[in-house]
């Protein structure tokens, strides 16, 4: 078979590139693995699809260089999507901070995709895997388990490590490194942070109970809510702050920001005090964990009977509580993948390969990592866009 344009991968990249390109009057062929395309669109936002960000800017990406991604997110901004969703009868709402979700479920958004495609007459094999990729002459062969594609441009869409059992595999770091373009380090990025058991003695028991928090490591901090599980912590604030930490580091919690606990406390000492501690602690934090900040810091009484040195240590372990995470659930429930293919190896204006005409790279597999809350699927929109601007 033979293509201008074969995609290798049917994820949120891979199917608005081919949607777009075929537009243009391409020859477009997505090959996907899976046996249907756009699995982590259908799972994300909890079903609802967080499908961008309307405070998009290069500020809330990570990797080697951030400001590689501003050529693209430029030329595609969050508002021009909106416009495609629109267009398309979806409707839609802004949950906070600029996240855009659909009103219905998720697979509408796929859906649009795949009308896009078929539109321009882009073709779409699924239950497809593909092998070796060689450059021959003017073309690209790739080998599938179809048989022998020929193709004037391939775009690598293949997506990263995390969620395996969505089907996420190395095959595009793999592919970018037989081709000798660099992929940096990759590791687990927006997920739960787990600890030894030695702080989770006291972090167990309060499996379930959430707190708008801020999360900090160095000079980075996210204010959003932080969940306690059995095996450490999560939410928003966790997920997002765990893109930032490292190994050996320590993160800080502020368990209820802007309160000041230390001096609210130290008023009601010395109004005479006769309140009990989780008392006057539920009254900014959930009553489980006022409960449990009373039992482990081992104040016996009511505010009263505390000294101010004992109030202001309370205060403290309230808003500056310093952990040290021994690790990450990992790529099982890591939304994204931090790392990728090197940006200093590609074109910022059409993504691609400076050294390989006709070979590009778009989405999760290049080294461009989102914060939390539709930045990453924007990133999709904006870099497939780009290159199919180019094939």
């Amino acid at each position: 078979m033979q293509v201008d344009v074969a995609i290798l991968g049917g994820g949120a990249a891979g199917l608005f590139c081919a949607g777009e390109a075929a537009r243009r009057g391409r020859r477009v062929l997505v090959i996907e693995h899976g046996a249907a395309p756009g699995e982590k669109i259908r799972i994300s936002g909890g079903g609802r699809c967080n499908f961008t960000n309307l405070n998009t800017t290069y500020a809330q990406f990570l990797g080697r260089n951030p400001r590689f991604a501003i050529s693209a997110l430029s030329r595609f901004t969050p508002q021009d999507f909106l416009a495609r969703i629109e267009a398309a009868g979806i409707a839609w709402h802004e949950k906070t901070l600029g996240q855009l979700f659909c009103d219905g479920p998720a697979t509408q958004v796929v859906a649009m995709l795949r009308k896009g495609m078929e539109a321009g007459g882009a073709a779409l094999w699924l239950n497809t895997t593909f092998g070796d990729v060689t450059k021959e002459n003017e073309a690209f062969r790739i080998e599938t388990s179809r048989g022998a594609v020929v193709a004037a441009r391939v775009v690598v869409a293949t997506g990263g490590k995390s969620i395996p059992k969505m089907g996420a595999t190395a095959a595009g770091y793999r592919l970018a490194e037989s081709f000798g373009l660099p992929v940096t380090d990759t590791r687990p990025a927006l997920v739960p942070l787990t600890f030894a058991e030695q702080e989770l003695e006291w972090l167990r028991p309060l499996a379930g109970v959430a707190v708008q928090g801020c999360m900090s490591v160095g000079a980075q901090a996210f204010d959003e809510a932080v969940l306690f599980t059995h095996r450490g912590l999560s939410g928003p604030a966790v997920l997002q702050i765990s893109s930032y930490w490292r190994e050996g580091q320590t993160v800080r919690a502020d368990l209820a920001p802007g309160a000041d606990i230390a001096g609210k406390l130290r008023a009601l000492r010395a109004k005479g005090g006769r309140m009990a501690l989780r008392s006057a602690l539920s009254e900014a934090l959930p009553e489980r964990l006022a409960r449990h900040i009373e039992t482990v810091s081992c104040l016996e009484g009511p505010v009263g009977a505390q000294s101010n040195a004992a109030l202001d240590r309370l205060g403290a372990f309230v808003h500056d509580l310093e952990l040290r995470p021994v690790g990450t659930e990992g790529y099982r429930t890591a939304e994204v993948t931090l790392g990728g293919v090197d940006t200093s190896a590609l074109d910022p204006r059409t993504m691609e390969a400076k050294s390989l005409p006709g070979l590009y790279f778009i989405g999760e597999v290049v080294d461009v990592t989102g914060w939390l809350g539709g930045y990453n699927f924007q990133w999709a929109w904006a870099s497939a866009y780009a290159t199919a601007q180019a094939v």
